[in-house]
């Protein structure tokens, strides 16, 4: 039987190649977009699969309307895919407030709504399959990311927990976590925070590579969106997926530092138990045997 997906952020970049992807086996998509007549070629295309909705992520109102809107029309959602959102560029003072609450807005709390509006459906369906599309910067800090990436791992770290909240529902969770990828991310995608001097050797020269076109990143969207499109069929789907040999080898270095920073202030951190406290216990606890 024919899946039904809702996308978001389907009118270019990753979100665009998962809709194609999506289309080309089958299934049906509700698509959304800000200016969903970019889609219009794929809705000649596929008339009866594809359903385009113009929706602002940022909108709750139009968020319970386009997820409501997308059930009346397939009868039902079985993979959300929040895929909507954008960069910024800048030292952490130098943002505005407003580039503050639009990246924060975007890229968190409107995949965090559209999950929430979708549950109910899901939960009464007892199934679903739910894809947050958020970053390896969501694994790593990288000096002129601050507040994008404020929002990427509060997405990854909402996505762990829910995919344990939700799994005896019969809902899926998979935080999807590419490294860089052919889109326009750092084009036309991209903003930037007002120049502060001091930060030249840091922010300014990720600026500078950003802008001058010569970054190359090297995925291919389409290649994800077909892993996406498998990975909707996995039984037993990870938590995290990590896409893109870079990504794997900065996320490989940056734990090995990780490890070797805990293990050199373990002393001190154990240090802070209460002397009445007994370890031995706690661990026998569900809580802590949820993490071995």
């Amino acid at each position: 039987m024919a899946k039904i997906w809702f996308i978001t952020g389907s009118s270019r970049g990753l979100g665009r190649s998962l809709t194609e992807a999506v289309l080309a086996t089958g299934d049906k998509v509700a698509a959304t977009a800000r200016n969903p007549q970019q889609l219009d070629d794929l809705k000649t295309k596929y008339p009866d699969t594809l359903y385009s909705i113009k929706l602002d992520v940022t909108d709750h109102d139009q968020v319970v309307t386009a997820v409501s809107d997308a059930v009346r029309h397939f009868g039902r959602i079985d993979v959300l895919v929040n895929n909507a959102g954008f960069g910024i560029t800048g030292a952490a003072e130098a943002y505005t407030q407003e580039q503050v609450n639009s990246q924060l807005a975007t890229n968190l709390f409107a995949p965090i709504d559209i999950t929430r509006t979708v549950l109910p459906y899901m939960r009464k369906q007892r199934s679903g399959f739910i894809m947050e599309v958020s970053s390896l910067g969501g694994r790593v800090g990288t000096s002129g990311l601050t507040i994008y990436q404020a929002s990427k791992w509060g997405l990854s770290g909402f996505s762990e927990a829910l995919a344990e909240e939700v799994a005896p529902l019969g809902i899926k969770v998979t935080c999807v976590e590419p490294g860089g990828f052919r889109t326009n991310w750092a084009g036309d995608s991209m903003e930037y925070a007002a120049d502060v001097e001091g930060y030249e050797a840091t922010v300014g020269k990720r600026s500078e590579y950003f802008r001058s076109g010569k970054w190359v990143p090297l995925g291919d969207p389409d290649k994800a969106a077909q892993v996406m499109v498998k990975l909707a069929d996995e039984p037993n789907p990870p938590v995290h997926l990590v896409l893109g040999s870079e990504a794997i080898a900065i996320l490989g270095n940056v734990n090995t530092r990780r490890e070797e920073e805990m293990k050199k202030w373990l002393p001190v951190s154990l240090s802070t138990d209460a002397d009445d406290a007994d370890k031995e216990q706690f661990l026998s606890t569900e809580f802590a045997k949820r993490f071995k």
